[in-house]
């Protein structure tokens, strides 16, 4: 028998069981479970360690290459995501399935390692250690991620400061009314930047670009146009409402001096428009008073009206009288307007330099013959200063100058302003028309007198007109009796109620000479346009002198 041989057959006998000598078979029955090979749980940990690194290196040890390239593919499709580094992360989704993919490899690579002995020659202990080794890549990787997605974060905080650069850059060369909505977006990128992400280095630059954005906006300022620098100083000025003032600092309040420096002297600018209005620097200057009431600007407004006053009341002498009662008029305008006593009360200087504005403004009209204005404004002289000593002057040169607005030798010097004494001429003027007619006349002296309407006289033709006005035995004719110094007059004859539209008035002029009295007829012709004696629309009133320069003397 081989040495391997368990068993044997020695002879024929029996053996002490009764048989013939043969041993029995073992008892059969059913295999059990042993325990797990030697060093499985060092196995299974170095097994789970490795896979947790998201390189399936624990399936590759035990054989497991498909499991493996699961791990593989998960990893690639998370760095795939991830890379380049992004502002905002890895979606939370992709994250939290690639951790559900580590976890599940980690589990079933330990358990597969558990149950099966170690494929190829590595040591469980080596293995663990690689493992907690292999670990620091993950955690590694994620330190140096995160840094690169703060970074992302940092550039992309720089772009938005740019963004908000350019848009002031492009603000900064439109009128402040077009580029107000431009700023106003490049202030929220400043805002946002400097409130919600203060520690970024986007923030840290925001303060110097808070100071550029001041200067922007604060342009007009710097170069002196102050009326231009109201609008965007005052924006400036409510910025402290809407941006931490903390973020500010220092800009918060730096708007007030400028503002104020800048109503003034806008407002001074505009001292003397028409009515008060805005031309006539009240809003600014009322703006002022009512904002920075206490400020050094304020307190110069009193004395730059009043300066503006005297110059003005100087100027009613110089060659342009007319043009300074305008501004006079509206300093006394914008003066009464001002929330200020000291300053109200300087309208009462203003509108003493009108009255005398309005009169030399009149009678330089007149030398100018501008014979219609000075009417106007002579006539408005003495109706509304009636108390004025210069009102019946006023008066006289407003005859003159309608006198001369029909009849230019009329206007070539003024009235007098006192009566000459001598001896008096007697005019008397009978009126003929169907209308009452207002004589004006101007020489020595000047005046008006009115004439009735004739009760039953007529219109005459042209031919008849010289022979029969004022010649009607019985008539009584409306008649003016006029007392003149000798000299030489202008008449202008003005129809009156009863006469139409086409009668005109109508000028004439003599001279009157001492020792005569003189006699006028007043009335009014119908004459065709074609020449014909027919009753048409009637002509202009005409005077008739009998006799000029003859008649009884005295």
């Amino acid at each position: 028998m081989e040495s391997g041989d368990r068993y044997g057959v020695a002879g024929h006998g029996t053996d002490g069981y009764g048989g013939d000598g043969a041993v029995p078979p073992p008892p059969s029955h059913a295999p059990s479970v042993g325990p797990p090979p030697p060093g499985a749980s060092l196995r299974a940990a170095a097994a789970a360690l490795l896979n947790l690194t998201g390189l399936g290196l624990g399936y590759a040890l035990l054989g497991r290459w498909g499991r493996a390239a699961v791990c593989w593919a998960a990893t690639a499709v998370l760095l795939w995501v991830a890379l380049p580094a992004d502002p905002d992360g890895v979606p939370a989704g992709v994250l939290v399935g690639y951790l559900f993919v580590l976890v599940a490899a980690a589990v079933d690579g330990g358990r597969i390692a558990r149950r099966s002995a170690a494929g190829g020659a590595w040591r469980p202990g080596m293995a663990v250690g690689l493992g907690v080794v292999l670990l620091a890549v993950p955690a590694g990787g994620a330190v140096v991620y995160g840094s690169a997605r703060d970074e992302a974060r940092e550039q992309m905080l720089l772009e938005r400061l740019e963004a908000g650069d350019q848009r002031v850059a492009t603000a900064s060369r439109q009128p402040f009314g077009t580029a107000k909505g431009e700023y106003g977006k490049a202030l929220d990128v400043y805002r946002a930047l400097g409130e919600d992400h203060p520690g970024s280095r986007a923030a840290k630059l925001v303060p110097d670009r808070l100071k550029a954005y001041y200067d922007a906006v604060s342009a007009p300022y710097a170069k002196k146009q102050h009326c231009e620098a109201v609008a965007p100083l005052t924006y400036l000025r409510t910025l402290p409402g809407s941006v931490d003032r903390k973020l500010l600092g220092e800009l918060a309040a730096w708007p007030d001096t400028p503002l104020a420096e800048s109503l003034y002297a806008c407002g001074v600018s505009r001292l003397g428009g028409a009515g008060g209005s805005s031309g006539g620097g009240g809003d600014e200057l009322g703006e002022l008073l009512r904002t920075f009431p206490e400020s050094a600007s304020a307190q110069q407004v009193a004395p730059a009206i009043d300066e503006r006053i005297k110059d003005q009341v100087a100027a009613l002498k110089g060659a342009d009288p007319c043009t300074a009662t305008q501004v006079l008029r509206g300093l006394g305008a914008t003066a009464s307007r001002l929330p200020d006593d000291s300053v109200k009360k300087l309208h009462a200087d203003a509108d003493e330099g009108v009255v005398d504005g309005v009169y030399a403004c009149g009678t330089d009209q007149f030398k100018d013959e501008k014979f219609g204005a000075a009417r106007t404004t002579l006539t408005d002289f003495a109706r509304t200063y009636k108390s004025d000593g210069r009102a019946r002057q006023a008066r006289n040169i407003a005859i003159a100058a309608e006198i001369a607005d029909d009849r230019p030798a009329a206007g070539k010097r003024l009235p007098p302003s006192k009566r000459p004494g001598g001896a008096r001429m007697e005019l008397v003027i009978s009126n003929d028309a169907p209308n009452t007619v207002e004589v004006l006349y101007t020489g020595p002296v000047t005046g008006t007198v009115t004439l009735k309407a004739c009760a039953g006289c007529e219109r005459y033709s042209a031919s008849e007109g010289p022979r029969r006005a004022c010649r009607a035995s019985g008539r009584n004719y409306p008649k003016a009796r006029l007392q003149l110094p000798a000299g030489e007059y202008h008449f202008l004859y003005k129809h009156g109620t009863g006469a139409t539209a086409r009668v005109d008035s109508y000028s004439s002029g003599t001279r009157v000479q001492p020792g005569y009295t003189y006699t006028s007829c007043t009335y009014v012709i119908e004459r065709s346009p074609f020449d014909l004696d027919l009753p048409l629309l009637p002509d202009p009133v005409q005077p008739v002198v009998s006799p000029w320069g003859a008649g009884s003397s005295r």
